[in-house]
């Protein structure tokens, strides 16, 4: 990655911080969902060079729940749109986070090795979980209000039809089923399949992990998912 390489991801990743602080939409506790999706629309035409599978990307999300599905059962974003919410903090997460750490790793010995631009932060940012999209289903559980009356409490639980590759490798197979023209950007595929870090590996894969490090996009996903998911309460 060049210098000026880097410069144009830090102008791009601080357009779309613009775009996205524009809408205010990340401060809860009550998101108002069509604001979400709007800050994302407006972000991935900013960024995505591809028109067609900009459209088809965006088109995705709405048929596959994205923006009406859980980011959890129960811990971080585990209420009705959660997962656009969530996929929208590790973004903004990423976005401001980049430009300090690829600055740092294009020093490093593998500094020549890849090169990334804004764009391929958001999309991977925005896909890392998109095997939540419609994988939760509502279901009741009886349990007392404050006057001690049984109630019908909703909650989510996985649906029980769920075909699952792995948390990461899913994602990273419906990124490629919006856009198959990221099948010739490994480093991106890599970040979204591996952003979970050690705990979404089988024994087999944690024998070449280190590899991965090298990539400054999987190490930075992995931050942007941690600190968005730690930090905020949402």
């Amino acid at each position: 990655m060049t210098l000026e390489e880097l410069e144009t991801l830090t102008s791009g990743s601080q357009e779309l911080v613009a775009i996205l602080e524009k809408y205010n939409c990340l401060t809860g506790p009550e998101f108002n969902i069509d604001q979400i999706k709007a800050a994302i629309t407006e972000m991935a035409g900013a960024c995505i060079q591809n028109n067609e599978e900009c459209a088809v990307f965006l088109q995705w999300m709405e048929e596959h729940e994205f923006y009406t599905s859980p980011a959890s059962t129960k811990f971080h974003g585990n209420f009705k749109g959660g997962l656009a919410v969530h996929s929208l903090m590790v973004t903004y997460q990423a976005l401001k986070l980049a430009p300090a750490i690829f600055a740092d790793w294009i020093k490093s010995k593998t500094g020549n090795k890849f090169t990334f631009t804004a764009e391929d932060i958001f999309v991977s940012c925005i896909s890392h979980d998109f095997c939540k999209a419609g994988f939760y289903s509502t279901s009741y559980k009886n349990t007392k209000d404050v006057f001690g009356n049984w109630t019908k409490t909703p909650y989510y639980t996985v649906k029980t039809d769920v075909r699952n590759l792995g948390h990461g490798n899913e994602s990273m197979l419906l990124l490629l089923e919006a856009m198959p023209s990221y099948i010739k950007k490994r480093p991106v595929l890599e970040a979204v399949s591996r952003h979970m870090g050690f705990s979404d590996l089988t024994d087999t894969e944690k024998m070449n992990y280190s590899n991965f490090l090298s990539n400054p996009l999987v190490l930075l996903i992995q931050l942007a998912d941690q600190s968005a998911s730690g930090w905020y309460d949402y």
